[in-house]
This record gives structure tokens, sequence and C-alpha cells, in this order.
């Protein structure tokens, strides 16, 4: 097994990465009774190689199910009929985790409403309840 290039200068370590072929669950006959061709990968998160610590901060505080008590990150890879696709797809699907974390969320920077955004927003409301006024029965009337 080989490492697995994050992004430049970001890399796993093979030695954090354990790999194992499963069956695959689901329909297929009997095929998929009797060969393992589904890939369950295993990747120790706090091996990765060059990653700052922002990135590493956000990718310890994610919330994501697939990600273990212990650091360790599993994908159970089985779209494909075919092992080496599976192990293919599990290394992507990885890569893919991993560099949503890379990039800093951009802040939101607070604006004010503009003065005509404001006006339409009260003419709605005035609006509204005059419709709403003419709907109530009025006492004396019909």
């Amino acid at each position: 097994m080989e490492d697995v290039q994050i992004a430049p200068g970001v890399s796993l370590p093979a030695s954090a990465l354990q790999e194992r072929a499963i069956r695959s669950p689901g329909p297929g006959g009997q095929n998929v009774n009797k060969v393992a061709t589904a890939v369950e990968l295993r990747a120790r998160l706090d091996a990765l190689v060059g990653l700052d610590d922002g990135a590493r901060l956000r990718l310890s505080a994610a919330r994501d199910r697939r990600l273990l008590d212990d650091g360790t990150f599993l994908i159970q890879a089985h779209r494909h009929r075919t092992l080496e696709r599976n192990r293919a797809d599990a290394r992507q699907r990885l890569i893919a985790f991993i560099q949503r974390f890379l990039v800093p969320p951009t802040l939101r920077v607070a604006t004010r409403p503009t003065r005509a955004s404001q006006r339409r927003r009260v003419e709605q409301k005035k609006a509204r309840g005059q419709v709403k006024r003419l709907r109530q029965e009025r006492p004396g009337g019909d």
C-alpha cells in the first residue's frame, strides 16, 4: 500500500491506513455471497502529514458518523463490482473528506438592508394587514 496524496504538501502515510476486503451487501446472486469485493478502509487522521493547525482543528471538530471516537475515519466502499474499483473509490472518498477541511470557511460579512428593501418590506406588511382588515366582520354589517 502506498501513501495517499491529499493535496500538495498534505499526505497520509500508508502506515496509517488499514484496508480489509469484506462481503458486499445487497442483491447480486451467488457471486455476492462468496466473493469479498467491498472494501473497508480505516485511516488514522492524526497521522496526516503537512496539515496546518486550523485544518487539524476543523477536522477534529467534524460531525460525521464515519469518524470514530478514537480519531479513525471508516469508509465502506461497495458501489462497484470489483475489489480494485471499490479500493480506488474508498481512497477517493477519503481524499474528498479531508480536502473539505483544508480551506477555511469564508466568514459572512454583516451588511445592513438597503433603504429600498426596508421600504418594500413595510409596504408588503401594510398590504397584508389591509387584506386581513377587509376579512374581518364588522358589527352592524350584514
